[in-house]
């Protein structure tokens, strides 16, 4: 056991890839830089692992242009949210606070501008998502809609906006610092404002990444992250630390495919940022009794400790407690829902899966879609630590002696009910029951 330890602790591979990601800078999905990325990945998995290929998918495209937010006192700062419609909003500015549901019962905002935070109280018993606030915003008569940071720094935020279905949206959104937020609500709130966003809606393709290892069994453990990233910064933590991850458990897993009882399928989505297109292709195209559990990294890395959710799937978190025990390690189990990546589109189904994250003591994202999504920010150490965990972890999912029973998906609805998520996922568009 200590060789392969040993081999991962002192790896540059994942490392090296991470820094190539992140000098790509723009990997945003369906640019030329998304692609540039995939194939890199698609390079160094096939140094490990066998078939390494791409599949390609068909996209709906966005590039950000200019964007202005006007004031009677002139012109403040603000960045497009990915898939905001392009157009000019004008209207009341209308301060909505934290923005979580209840904000909005009983409020007229037909033609209004509506400012939310990105956080949500302390008292609030769940995270609020970026989206659901804006389409309570759009629902309830909003002509535009601004999403201010929560993070101090001057720190616009980004992150998509619309759904499968209607992939652009339907008003003008616009991410705003802490502190123009801050400015606007002071100054602002019940005057006339504008938002104009520029931006260029294309056809696009995007791909996932594939490679294998292990024998060639009926099921398989998918081993997932996603490559593109925001457009705005380098994308280290969300997610070029996942990719990363993935690399380095195809090295170490490489070194040790006889104690494998089960195929591992290692599957680097494209275009989650915009709605977690690459890894819904995926399921739609994939037998899903053949999945034995996804195992996937999206947040890892940027602190030191781990964070397992495991959706309620009993025999996950016990395979996640078994190795972080024994190795002495501290982590995070979740049995929660998390229906905001690429795990997500095997889980709603009642496929067991794991969304790997490293917990910070921040709420939120951090540095997160921001322009500080650098990396700077992250830590080589993180890095080999927690894909010596995870190697492990990946192990134990393939092991013949863990069964995984598939859940049915009405189980996984009546989760997201108890947990206060079915609402927001219906405004969103996102139920899929």
């Amino acid at each position: 056991m200590a060789d392969w330890i040993g081999d991962v602790f002192t790896s540059e591979t994942g490392w090296n890839h991470l820094e190539a990601l992140v000098d790509i800078r723009d990997r945003m999905a369906g640019t030329d830089g998304e692609r540039e990325a995939a194939e890199a990945t698609r390079e160094v998995l096939g140094e490990y692992a066998r078939n390494a290929r791409f599949e390609e998918f068909d996209l709906q495209g966005w590039e950000r242009g200019s964007t202005s937010i006007g004031t009677p006192a002139g012109e403040e700062d603000g960045i497009a949210l990915p898939r905001s419609p392009a157009g000019t909003a004008a209207g009341t500015l209308v301060d909505m606070g934290h923005g979580v549901p209840e904000d909005f019962e009983d409020v007229d905002l037909e033609g209004k501008i509506v400012l939310v935070s990105s956080d949500a109280p302390d008292w609030y018993d769940r995270y609020v998502h970026r989206r659901e606030k804006y389409y309570y915003a759009m629902d309830r008569g909003a002509a535009g809609f601004l999403y201010q940071n929560h993070v101090e720094g001057c720190l616009p935020p980004t992150g998509s906006v619309g759904n499968e279905d209607v992939p652009i949206g339907e008003i003008p959104a616009v991410g705003i610092s802490s502190e123009v937020g801050a400015r606007l609500a002071r100054r602002f709130d019940g005057e006339e404002i504008t938002l104009d966003v520029e931006a260029d809606i294309y056809d696009a393709t995007s791909q996932n990444v594939h490679a294998e290892l292990g024998p060639e069994t009926d099921t398989e453990v998918l081993v997932t992250s996603h490559v593109d990233a925001h457009d705005i910064a380098e994308g280290a933590m969300d997610n070029g630390a996942g990719t990363a991850m993935v690399v380095e458990l195809a090295k170490a897993l490489a070194q040790r495919e006889d104690e494998l009882d089960t195929r591992v399928h290692f599957i680097v989505f494209g275009a989650e940022e915009v709605g977690l297109v690459g890894s819904a292709v995926d399921a739609r195209r994939r037998d899903h009794d053949t999945i034995k559990a996804v195992l996937n990294f999206d947040g890892v890395v940027r602190g030191r400790t781990l964070s397992f959710t495991t959706h309620g799937f009993e025999e996950l978190a016990d395979a996640a407690e078994t190795v972080t025990e024994r190795y002495d390690h501290p982590a995070i189990v979740k049995p929660e829902q998390g229906p905001h990546s690429d795990h997500w589109p095997y889980v709603k189904w009642g496929v067991p899966g794991i969304h790997v994250m490293s917990d910070t003591g921040e709420d939120g994202r951090g540095w997160g879609h921001t322009f500080a999504d650098t990396l700077d920010k992250i830590e080589p150490r993180n890095l080999r630590e927690q894909a010596i965990l995870l190697t492990d972890v990946a192990v134990e999912l393939a092991s013949e002696d863990r069964e995984l029973p598939h859940a049915d998906p009405e189980v996984i609805a009546g989760h997201l009910e108890r947990e206060g998520l079915a609402e927001s996922m219906k405004v969103m568009g996102d139920w899929p029951y």
